[in-house]
């Protein structure tokens, strides 16, 4: 057994649930007012039920993606779209001083209960790209394993992909109050959450420029010790600087998640 490899890869799999679960927090206030119109009793099935679709679109959209991931226009476009979703965030956050929570509620809800259930179903599709394009972005440059390959990818790079989805739906229904209990205290974190995404997208446009058809930069480098190094401590740099460079006192007012 390569005791390297699983570290490597149970490293990754602990910064993929990280992120997913500060993500995770908004999301699930999303979609806590997504229910909040149906009967008490209601809600807790609709959002079952949901987040029970979303796992299965979940699923079928990794697949797609494992299949294109080794293609570098395919690369490209998850880079400048990890780097378009951080530096949006940081342009609202602190150029334009807007509330980023105001923007993500929805208008309205539809009053039905199994159109209240596909909306949630969707929202959190929406919610997955996000997810799924850092999530690949981070396991394809981990290295190769015995296991066989699934879809396009290799079989421990897919699994790792697919667990820390799986974890960030699980985060998003039972363990959300605790995020946005953490994010009220630590708020910062947010802000190093959308920074880590656009690192992850300078990460993949790494991979991107060193594929064989571009060239631009070694192949070796974006696969070397070195730039890994560079890599894991700026990003664990960036998640400690979130948290000890928050105020405790700085606090936001927020809905309970569901």
């Amino acid at each position: 057994m390569d005791w390297g490899l699983l570290m490597e890869y149970g490293w990754v799999l602990l910064v993929l649930v990280g992120l997913e679960g500060i993500l995770a927090a908004d999301n699930a206030l999303v979609l806590a007012i997504m229910v909040k119109h149906l009967p008490e009793d209601k809600r807790k099935k609709a959002l079952f039920y949901g987040l029970l679709g979303a796992m299965i679109l979940r699923l079928g959209s990794l697949f797609i993606i494992s299949f294109l991931v080794d293609v570098w226009q395919v690369q490209a476009i998850g880079a400048l779209y990890l780097l378009y979703i951080a530096i949006n965030y940081l342009i609202k956050k602190y150029v334009r001083k807007e509330d980023h929570h105001k923007s993500k509620k929805p208008k309205k809800a539809p009053s039905g209960f199994w159109g209240t259930v596909a909306k949630v179903e969707f929202a959190d599709l929406a919610f997955a790209v996000d997810s799924i394009l850092a999530a690949v972005a981070l396991a394809v440059a981990l290295p190769a394993t015995p296991l066989p390959t699934i879809g396009g990818m290799d079989g421990g790079q897919f699994l790792v992909v697919f667990a820390g989805g799986m974890i960030g739906v699980i985060i998003m229904r039972f363990a959300a109050n605790l995020f946005v209990n953490l994010l009220n205290s630590r708020p910062g974190l947010e802000t190093a959450a959308f920074l880590i995404v656009g690192w992850v997208g300078i990460k993949l446009s790494v991979i991107t420029l060193a594929h064989p058809d571009i060239g631009l930069i070694s192949e070796h480098f974006a696969h070397s010790t070195l730039w890994k190094l560079i890599f894991y401590t700026v990003l664990v740099g960036t998640a400690a600087a979130g948290w000890f460079l928050s105020s405790k006192g700085q606090k936001r007012k927020r809905e309970n998640a569901v």
